[in-house]
């Protein structure tokens, strides 16, 4: 019997990689800090806390294989029942709502920078996730795609881009990953670093500031556990049809006892929370009209086979009985504009949008 199960593929890899929990109930852990001696396939809430944990899913088997391979009858997918919001006449004013009770707080120089998000839910027939998941890994060939399904969480289905801790044989990798650029026209031809001349990507001063934002806070909070860093970039990346700015750092660690220590020096990030970071985190909890649950968390595999790739929950929904909750946010700094930051998180839902309606 399945209690639970993970299946991910890595970016630009062919195979994915399954995590199943034959047995028991899925682990919950209270704090980033007790995940140093874990392994199993984590799956992260955005706020952290003993009432709303870590679930961790025990890697009792682990199997590799082509997403087109595998069959839909060989997993039982929690999909919950009752989590829609009641629908609004006019999400878009509500969102203009936020944005100014936000807003408010840079202008007056109390935050750097501050993520607002918004959940759209979208009653629908719901179709198979496993096909949803081998949809996803066809359109978006670069992202961390992953489908996540416990008891406790439900079944969630990411396409993300961001790398929150990543170990390459004896290095580990984070990255600072900010600016949000929808392509256009000839700007969709971009593929690879370098191209941003030929194809027209010019980034925003809003979105080069904020990237830099991020990129310092991870520059300190690793300047704690490695002597040895090393930083690449900024540059652009390609994430469907959005680019982002980002950052590459390169780093060791004297042990690994302290993956858990450092993971909850870096999560959340200014990329999902914002700066000063408690003081933001703090707003955000009690100012957000729902809470955002898994999305902006962090996922993936935890020593599984000696790998770790961990990725921040981006691009994501929650497939329940009804239909889907989809989640986005966007990173507002004080010269942000209301209809840009509107608009980027509409570009932002359309990840996985496109994944039902082209299915």
């Amino acid at each position: 019997m399945m209690t639970a199960f993970a299946i991910y593929r890595l970016p630009r890899q062919e195979m994915c990689t399954c995590v199943i929990q034959k047995e028991g109930e899925v682990a919950e852990i209270p704090s980033c800090s007790s995940l140093s001696d874990k392994q199993g396939f984590v799956f992260a809430p955005f706020d952290i806390s003993t009432a709303n944990p870590i679930l961790l899913i025990r890697p009792d088997e682990v199997l590799r294989i082509y997403p087109d391979a595998l069959n839909s009858g060989d997993y039982n997918c929690s999909l919950s029942t009752g989590n829609f919001s009641q629908k609004l006449s006019d999400p878009r004013m509500r969102y203009g709502f936020d944005f100014r009770s936000f807003f408010a707080h840079l202008t007056d120089g109390q935050f750097q920078k501050i993520v607002l998000s918004r959940r759209a839910d979208e009653p629908a027939e719901v179709k198979d996730p496993i096909t949803l998941f081998q949809h996803a890994c066809r359109l978006y060939p670069r992202m961390f795609v992953s489908l996540v399904s416990t008891p406790q969480g439900g079944t969630w289905l990411m396409a993300t881009p961001e790398i929150l801790l990543e170990k390459r044989e004896q290095q580990w990798i984070t990255i600072a990953l900010a600016g949000t650029m929808a392509l256009k026209g000839e700007q969709l031809h971009f593929e690879h670093r370098g191209d941003e001349e030929t194809v027209g990507i010019r980034w925003s001063q809003k979105n080069l500031q904020e990237q830099r934002y991020v990129a310092t806070y991870i520059t300190e909070c690793l300047e704690q556990y490695s002597t040895q860093i090393h930083e690449d970039g900024p540059y652009t990346v390609r994430a469907a049809d959005l680019v982002h700015l980002r950052s590459d750092f390169v780093f060791t660690l004297q042990a690994p006892s302290q993956i858990g220590s450092l993971l909850y020096r870096l999560f959340p990030t200014p990329a999902v929370c914002g700066l000063p970071k408690r003081e933001t985190f703090a707003f955000i909890r009690q100012n957000e009209r729902v809470p955002r649950r898994f999305y902006s968390g962090f996922s993936g595999p935890l020593m599984v086979e000696d790998e770790t790739h961990l990725y921040i929950s981006l691009r994501c929904m929650e497939i329940q009985q009804e239909g889907y909750s989809l989640y986005a946010g966007g990173g507002l700094l004080k010269d942000s504009v209301e209809q840009s930051e509107w608009e980027e998180t509409e570009a932002k839902m359309g990840t996985m949008r496109r994944v039902i309606i082209d299915n």
